[in-house]
This record gives structure tokens, C-alpha cells and sequence, in this order.
């Protein structure tokens, strides 16, 4: 029978097979789930419940071999906003939009964050803000001007520095380019920096 974990994540994500480029990249990037909890002194079956009951994220990947895979501060923002009892009434503050809130509590249970180098709202907020403004360079007025060409790649590196890698498996469970894709490697080849 399969794990109810890895149930609820195949319900978010798709039944989509890790290459071993995936696994590798996954291996190096994130943690194992079980070896985290244990690091961190928390109880596994018990975390297990609260990803299930949706008070913490879903595990970001499952490796081939089955394992879990979790960002290494997953428990992180708990902490700081002083216990998982606290967590969501805490992340939804962070917006000033109670819908926005609702969305991105939601994308943050999911799991699916796995671009953010650190999953915290302010990273989350400023990763939007970058790629509104990314995407809107090319209809701006002085575009393609050299100080234009020199703030965008100021936004594009900024959200470099902001965003992890993505894996072959994120672009089929997301359906298509990632945001990378979209503003970070088409815009460095479509504008090359002057």
C-alpha cells in the first residue's frame, strides 16, 4: 500500500518519473524528509500528519528510490512565527491582500515552491515583484536603451540569486517553462547584457 504521503503528493504533482539527472540534482539541493525531522528533534510520524492535514508543505520531491524530499529550512518559518499552531494566521499577515494571502498559503502547503532558495514571504513577495517587472521591461518606453539594459539585468540577477535551479521533472509537473525559463535564461538570451 502506498504511503499516504506519497499519495497526497502524487495527487499535487502528477505521476511523473525522476531521471537520475532529477534525483541528483534533488540530492544535492533539498533533504530527506525522516533525516530532517530526526536532526531537528521532531516527531516523523507526527510531521507526516501535520503535511497531510495541511499545516506544514508537502515534501518539495520524491526521489525515485521513494525518499521524501524537503527544502532543509522547512521548519523554519514555524519556528519563527513561534509554533505550528501560529504558522498560518502568521504567513497570511505577511500580505496586505487577504485573497493573495489565501493563494500563496496554499502554494506554500503544496510544496511546489522548490525555486526559492529560502521559502519565506518576503522572498516570495520580492520574487513576484522581479518577475511583473521582468516581464514588463521589454514594453517599456526607453527599452533597449543601455541604462534600460542595466536595470534589467539587475532584476534578472537579483531573481537569479533568489531562485534555485529547476529539474526536467519540475517542467512536466508545472506543464511547461518555469520561471528561469521564462525570466531568467530567455531574457539573458533574448537581451544580452551590453
Amino acid at each position: 500500500m502506498m504511503h499516504p504521503l506519497l499519495a497526497r503528493f502524487r495527487e499535487i504533482n502528477g505521476d511523473h518519473r525522476m531521471t537520475d539527472v532529477d534525483d541528483a540534482y534533488v540530492t544535492a539541493e533539498f533533504v530527506v524528509l525522516d533525516d530532517l525531522c530526526r536532526a531537528r528533534g521532531r516527531d516523523v510520524d507526527e510531521t507526516h500528519e501535520l503535511m497531510l492535514a495541511g499545516r506544514l508543505p508537502m515534501p518539495s520531491y520524491v526521489r525515485s528510490d521513494g525518499a521524501m524530499m524537503v527544502p532543509a529550512d522547512l521548519f523554519d518559518l514555524a519556528d519563527e512565527a513561534g509554533g505550528i499552531d501560529r504558522l498560518e494566521q502568521w504567513f497570511r499577515a505577511q500580505w496586505a491582500d487577504r485573497e493573495q494571502a489565501g493563494e500563496e498559503w496554499r502554494s506554500y502547503l503544496s510544496g511546489q515552491y522548490v525555486c526559492m532558495r529560502a521559502v519565506t514571504p518576503v522572498a516570495l513577495q520580492r520574487k513576484d515583484e522581479l518577475t511583473a517587472a521582468i516581464t514588463a521591461a521589454p514594453d517599456l518606453p526607453d527599452a533597449g536603451t543601455p541604462g534600460w539594459n542595466a536595470r534589467l539585468h539587475g532584476l534578472v540577477d537579483e531573481l537569479d540569486g533568489l531562485e534555485r535551479e529547476f529539474t526536467a521533472y519540475d517542467r512536466l509537473r508545472f506543464g511547461g517553462p518555469t520561471s528561469r525559463d521564462r525570466c531568467i535564461d530567455a531574457v539573458r538570451a533574448r537581451f544580452p547584457r551590453s
